[in-house]
């Protein structure tokens, strides 16, 4: 008879838990063949059953394309419908639109692609759950995708149509939904993997949504600025967004946290500095410079700024999922 079966049972209540635990293994280990190991234990070297403690993202290239793009999407969408509203005539709505239908098209081809199938996709719309930041982005960017085909297409219709309420009521709503939804997409991956157990992304839960709006600026401002457009409001944003990802940039480096690591050192932390510089103090010295130069030398300096944020932008969301692969890798939780 084993030493857990002579156990009284009005003895078993009184004993501690622990106690209880420590006569079950003890129990168990009669039954475990003398050439087999002992109990697997975890450590935050080998993990448990040679499994890490921490699961690492299973993303690849389609999501921080993704993030690119919708950050970009998404502030188009809102610097077109306020362009339109203050009663622009440069041609930046039409640009904006353009590029917010880009995103549109792109980030769920993008998603479907990393998910596999299309029937994934399909499937993370049938509820719709408040307390989950994927369900709430999936709808969001839905949301924004038919606001910004319905404006575009009332565009398209404007001269082609006869019915030229029905085509201004398009671009009405069109824009309306790409102004209510175009700053959530911009936001919501920042909250996305702020919101996992990754210490890189945890840790920087309150940072990551800020950050990723200004950078999603920076790059639409940059891509408007490359079709054209030199209107002071964009340099104005473009400015801003700067100040704001420079400031990010100091706050990372400054950050004594040892989860910060994978963001300081090396690979994933080199392409986090560089896609910090490029896309603040790099912009915004080249910005502080085109106010005090000549016409045409201000338009250069602007163009060189934009294709800096543009890319400082696409680097940025590299260097995030990259670092949260080697947090995840590396850490070493209790």
């Amino acid at each position: 008879m084993s030493e857990l079966s002579r156990v009284q049972p009005e003895v078993v209540p009184e004993l501690e838990k622990e106690q209880r635990l420590s006569l079950i293994q003890c129990e168990a280990l009669q039954f475990v063949p003398a050439s087999a190991s002992s109990f697997p234990v975890a450590t935050t070297k080998t993990g448990y059953y040679e499994l890490p403690m921490v699961k690492e993202p299973s993303w690849s290239w389609e999501v921080p394309l993704y993030f690119f793009i919708g950050g970009a999407a998404g502030s188009a969408g809102v610097i077109g419908a306020v362009a339109r509203l203050t009663g622009d005539r440069s041609g930046l709505v039409s640009h904006a639109r353009k590029i917010a239908f880009a995103g549109a098209v792109l980030s769920p081809a993008l998603l479907i692609s990393d998910l596999g199938r299309p029937a994934r996709f399909l499937a993370m719309l049938r509820v719709f759950k408040p307390q989950s930041p994927m369900s709430v982005g999936v709808w969001v960017l839905m949301a924004f995708s038919g606001g910004a085909t319905l404006s575009n297409a009332g565009e398209w219709l404007e001269d082609r149509s006869p019915y030229s309420r029905l085509t201004g009521l398009m671009q009405n709503l069109g824009d309306i939904a790409s102004l209510l939804f175009g700053l959530p997409l911009v936001t919501y991956t920042g909250v996305l993997i702020g919101a996992t157990v990754i210490p890189a992304w945890k840790r920087n839960m309150a940072l990551l949504p800020a950050h990723f709006a200004a950078s999603g600026m920076a790059a639409c401002v940059g891509l408007l600025e490359l079709m054209g457009h030199e209107n002071p409001a964009l340099q104005a944003l473009g400015v801003g967004s700067a100040l704001v990802e420079t400031g990010m940039g100091a706050s990372i480096e400054l950050n004594p946290d040892p989860a910060m690591k994978p963001l300081k050192h090396g690979p994933s932390g080199w392409l986090t500095r560089l896609g910090g510089a490029l896309s603040g103090p790099v912009p915004l010295v080249l910005r502080a410079c085109s106010f005090f130069a000549s016409r045409k030398r201000a338009s250069m300096l602007r163009k060189y700024a934009a294709v800096s944020s543009v890319v400082g932008s696409a680097i940025t969301r590299v260097a995030w999922v990259h670092a949260g692969h080697i947090s995840a890798r590396e850490s070493r939780p209790t």
